[in-house]
């Protein structure tokens, strides 16, 4: 028998990994005959190997499911340890978005708009004390088993649109970071690249399971960290060090180039400011990427130490993005003879590609493409594993066999990954869309898991009364990056933007209406108590 199993894993491992090789090499031939005088062929075979060891990874990653049902597919048997467990969170929260974005925005539009990897890390904190413990204890299978116990199915898919929304949305936002980086870095054209790190992405997520993604996502942030910081002092050495650059850019931005918000840097942006903030701090839990991997903890209290360890690792990578995001916008490209970056998004490929030797290029590259790998598994996971358990499940097959049903969330896989993919190829700034993802989540999705969590009183009424009030008030104020316009007569409106904190205001108008009316109707819907899942 040991003999048999040998063989199968080895199939497992060798099979696909050939036919990505098969795949890759057919890649090359098409561009070498095609683009060959586009293409720098070092750095694409470079990233090519670096490729082939994630899928390689993934793919045995594959073979240490101890059981091929829903939850060991999606949970990887609940066995995660404490080390992994933190590899996996932080490596899916610092993705391509949180990297390219905060450069982007830091060369831009200053320090003091570079809000999202301090938010987002002290979302990890905040729910690792407050959520992490009691979604754990109830052993539920997605974040949203909870809102489909307190609330009904029925609301619960409805509850999935937005959930879906977002992991789509994050995803799109990560794959178009790495499409202009690798485009910059190794003269590909970002369409290819974007469909390339796609394919391969969804393919061992899709094969592996949570195992797949967590294995891969700890060799991922070990090259994303060592390649992030490699390039900052070359960066810096090119603007003439810290210092120099420091002072150039306080000059560039005056009040701006500082972290923590006034007035005077702000002006009539000050509310928009917090309500950005607290958007980000708290639109950054209720995400099945983060409770994924909480329910797939071994215990509670690894539940809690992953999220806080995780929120110190996210701060710490913030760092290198920073200081490349100055470097980049006090560079004087005239002088070293190279064209500016085309807009601010590209700022980091520009400085890892002109502000530093190619070899810590490539590197810089491969951290870059670790770290978009690394969120979009994740996130196409989370994705289809909400389809799956909390959609399909109830409503299409509430009988169905934890093995039928794991190899259909293998089809949503490719379906999900798709969609990004599309999607990405189709969009401009990547920190816009990556904020539009928790603005999402924040104003439609806070409110019922809280109450879902914490009141026991909350009833499937309150809930639609929440999603609709919420609803109404978030998209009445209208969103420049989807193109819709203010719809609401809210105050501090200026060029069209809405700078009235209506966000907060539209998740604390559907917490209080989930309060509320499920008080009012407890007569005609009464609370349902959570239970463990079995």
């Amino acid at each position: 028998m040991a003999v048999n199993k040998n063989s199968s894993q080895f199939r497992q491992v060798a099979l696909p990994t050939l036919s990505l090789m098969g795949v890759l090499t057919l890649i090359g031939l098409y561009l070498y005959f095609f683009m060959d005088e586009a293409v720098h062929w070092p750095s694409f075979f470079s990233m090519m190997g670096f490729y082939s060891l994630i899928f390689l990874t993934g793919a045995y990653a594959a073979t240490l499911r101890q059981t091929e049902d829903t939850e060991g597919f999606l949970l990887a048997g609940r066995q995660l340890p404490l080390w992994l467990a933190v590899f996996t969170m932080s490596a899916t929260w610092i993705g391509g978005g949180y990297i390219n974005g905060t450069s982007e925005y830091t060369a831009s539009a200053g320090l003091v708009w570079v809000q999202a990897p301090w938010g987002y890390a002290l979302s990890l904190i905040i729910g690792g004390l407050f959520f992490a413990r009691r979604m754990r204890r109830y052993r539920f299978q997605t974040m949203l088993d909870p809102l489909e116990q307190r609330f009904g199915k029925r609301i619960a898919a409805l509850l999935f649109l937005p959930a879906l929304s977002g992991e789509i949305f994050w995803t799109a936002a990560i794959l178009t970071a790495l499409g202009t980086t690798f485009g910059t870095i190794v003269g590909l054209d970002t369409p290819t690249a974007i469909i390339l790190s796609a394919f391969i992405t969804i393919a061992y997520t899709a094969l592996g399971g949570l195992w797949s993604v967590a294995l891969t996502d700890f060799v991922q942030l070990i090259l994303l960290m060592g390649g992030l910081f490699l390039i900052v002092p070359f960066a810096l050495s090119q603007v003439g060090g810290w210092d120099t650059a420091w002072q150039a850019y306080q000059e560039q931005h005056g009040a701006a180039a500082s972290l923590l918000p006034s007035r005077e840097a702000l002006g009539s942006y000050y509310w928009n400011w917090w309500d950005y903030a607290i958007f980000l701090t708290l639109g950054g839990i209720p995400w099945q990427v983060y409770f994924q991997r909480v329910l797939a903890s071994k215990d509670e209290k690894t539940a809690v130490r992953l999220s806080v360890f995780a929120g110190i690792v996210c701060l710490i990578a913030a760092v290198p993005p920073v200081l490349a995001g100055i470097a980049g916008g006090v560079a004087d490209w005239a002088a070293l003879g190279v064209p500016p970056p085309p807009d601010a998004a590209s700022t980091l490929p520009w400085v890892i590609r002109y502000l530093t030797p190619h070899w810590v290029g490539l590197i810089g590259l491969g951290a870059i493409a670790a770290a978009v790998m690394s969120s979009a598994d994740s996130s196409i996971l989370s994705a289809s594993s909400m389809a799956g358990w909390n959609v399909y499940r109830p409503l299409m097959k509430p009988n169905i066999r934890p093995l039928r049903l794991a190899w259909l969330i293998k089809r949503i896989i490719w379906i999900v990954g798709i969609t990004a993919t599309l999607l990405a190829l189709n969009i401009r700034s990547v920190y816009e869309l990556w904020f539009l993802c928790s603005d999402f989540v924040f104003c439609l999705l806070l409110p019922p898991l809280v109450c879902a969590l914490f009141d026991p009183r909350a009833n499937s009424y309150g809930a639609l009364a929440g999603f609709v009030v919420a609803f109404i008030l978030r998209f009445g104020g209208g969103d420049p990056t989807l193109g819709l316009p203010v719809l609401l007569p809210y105050p501090m409106v200026e060029d069209g933007v809405v700078l009235f904190p209506f966000r907060t205001l539209a998740m604390l108008a559907g917490l209080f209406s989930i309060i509320i009316v499920s008080r009012l109707t407890q007569r005609w819907a009464p609370a349902k108590e959570l239970t463990v899942c079995e």
